[in-house]
């Protein structure tokens, strides 16, 4: 990264209006180059396009590309173990502890580092609820992470409150800076460190906009359950009844298509918080895998790819006539556009409804392509598969993760981000259904007719009808067979639907190898539980699918 620019930049003289009396050296940020505090839409793209971080493409879009990282550094991650994380954080492959020298070591080389250098400060809000809302600080050296920060989380209102901000929990990103696996003892050049003690995160060599997203969200699944509220990777919607929907998966598997339905409200396309008396969305933008998007099935999505507002990243375009080619992953699968909520006609534009949730979907991309499209779980069950997190990464989501859909069990269905241990937001979800007298599905968004490579996946046609019906009620009084391995219900007849598709061993060319792949499934979701059943109810437990040899 360059350091300032030598002439006036188009947002220079208007740098410090909207600039909070809580200054950078409160951060111990000093002798910086120009601190650029709260600028507009427009402004950023001013800027970014000075600065040549991205394009303007067909539409109006600005379009980034991230360089290395396309995706997620998950490995990357750390916490500091300190006092007051010690004995709460789930420790492991995905909250790896550092300790308060190496973050100490790490931070001040960030320091030195932005010294002399231009700086982008967006303050903003994460949680709709004003209840439970945390005052942010995001800074940034590159213009159009400010513009991700501004569309993903929730803007102050007027310059009175930018004056007044003062953050609970400020991210400081230094994209052009790597760290040193010998003088940081991290493993690879870039590293993302959290402290909770200092209410700090700070990143080194990542441009990948989910990363500053991904980072805040695990921010608040360690604090918001210390506060008895459920804190989930879920979209979430409500439809005129006032019947609010949770869609709980991993990246890929539909909770951004499948929640932005023009019949229901859009409370939020990922991260929300459940509470004695809201459902509340985190953010304030979607951030929509857009591969292979569809004006015809995903039409939301599609518009907001051609409007001023949104940032596409890593889309391919051609540079003559700007026009982007969402079917090309000539860089990544991983394409994205970050765009604010209110791109989709049909939102709830407080970001939170009073209700509780009628219904919770838990969506698993099946690469095998044994489970059916749609099933019923009993308590005991969905507390089982809520726990096991059972999916498919798909398309490079994560770094490491290539084309083809990797078979992974993700507690909570987002293992990545949460930093408790899952019993604890297992046991949150359990009671708060109980309580509300929630209906409980396992929706398929994988294949059918055989494994990947071999069947197809489940159309999004197929899928909306599914859901749709679940969530009118429609399946509700239907025949339904028990599952032979998972005893979960599977209806017999949905309208709109083929009756063979419903049972997936119909759709299998070799009926004997669609019982040894589902034998083998079932297999896998007991060797998984596994490392979850101590502290687990019987109930819970007993709720494990059976094998072929049990029968």
């Amino acid at each position: 990264m360059s350091k300032r620019p030598t002439y006036e930049t188009p947002a220079q003289k208007h740098k410090d209006e909207l600039a909070s009396a809580y200054g950078l050296d409160n951060h111990g940020l000093i002798n910086l180059g120009r601190v650029y505090w709260n600028l507009s839409t427009p402004a950023l793209y001013e800027e970014a396009l000075f600065r040549g971080e991205g394009f303007i493409v067909d539409g109006g879009p600005l379009l980034v590309t991230t360089g290395k990282h396309t995706a997620r550094s998950a490995k990357d991650k750390y916490v500091v173990k300190e006092p007051s994380t010690e004995d709460k954080i789930w420790w492991g492959d995905y909250n790896q502890p550092c300790t308060p020298e190496q973050y100490a070591g790490l931070r001040k080389r960030q320091l030195a580092y932005l010294q002399g250098r231009d700086v982008f400060v967006q303050d903003c809000y994460i949680g709709a609820d004003p209840e439970y809302r945390m005052p942010l600080r995001i800074i940034s050296e590159t213009a159009w992470a400010s513009f991700f920060s501004r569309n993903m989380f929730i803007p102050l209102k007027n310059p009175e409150e930018y004056k007044n901000h003062v953050p609970d929990f400020t991210m400081i990103v230094a994209t052009g800076m790597h760290s040193d696996p010998l003088i940081d003892s991290v493993r690879s050049d870039t590293a993302i460190m959290l402290n909770f003690a200092e209410r700090m995160a700070i990143v080194a060599y990542a441009a990948y906009g989910g990363e500053i997203k991904k980072t805040m969200f695990t921010v608040q699944n360690f604090l918001l359950p210390l506060k008895g509220i459920l804190s989930m990777h879920c979209s979430a919607n409500v439809g005129t009844a006032g019947d609010v929907a949770l869609f709980f998966g991993l990246s890929g598997t539909g909770k951004t298509s499948l929640s932005a339905d023009p019949k229901r409200r859009l409370i939020g396309d990922d991260e929300h918080g459940w509470g004695a008396g809201s459902v509340f969305n985190f953010e304030n933008g979607c951030y929509a895998k857009v591969i292979r998007l569809s004006a015809e099935n995903e039409p939301q999505i599609w518009d907001a790819t051609r409007r001023f507002g949104t940032i596409l990243e890593n889309v391919i375009f051609d540079p003559i006539t700007r026009r982007c080619d969402l079917d090309d992953d000539g860089l990544t699968e991983n394409t994205r556009a970050s765009y604010p909520l209110d791109f989709i006609p049909n939102i709830v534009p407080e970001g939170m409804v009073r209700t509780h949730p009628k219904n919770v979907v838990f969506l698993t991309c099946d690469a095998s392509g044994v489970l059916p499209p749609i099933s019923r779980l009993n308590h005991d069950q969905a507390m089982y598969h809520f726990i096991s997190g059972y999916t498919s990464k798909v398309g490079g989501t994560e770094l490491g993760v290539g084309k083809s859909p990797q078979m992974t069990f993700s507690a909570c269905f987002g293992a990545p981000f949460m930093v408790h241990h899952p019993f604890v937001y297992a046991k949150m979800l359990a009671d708060q259904m109980a309580e509300h007298d929630c209906t409980c599905w396992l929706l398929n968004t994988g294949w059918t007719g055989g494994p990947f490579g071999v069947g197809h996946r489940i159309s999004i046609t197929h899928t909306r009808t599914l859901l749709n019906a679940a969530l009118d009620g429609l399946l509700a009084d239907v025949e339904c067979r028990t599952d032979k391995l998972f005893g979960f219900q599977v209806p017999t007849t949905c309208p709109g639907i083929p009756t063979e598709m419903l049972d997936p061993a119909n759709t299998w060319d070799n009926q004997d190898e669609y019982w040894k792949k589902y034998d083998e499934l079932a297999a896998r979701f007991i060797e998984n539980f596994k490392l979850f059943e101590e502290g687990c109810s019987p109930e819970v437990i007993a709720a494990r699918p059976k094998r072929l040899s049990q029968l």
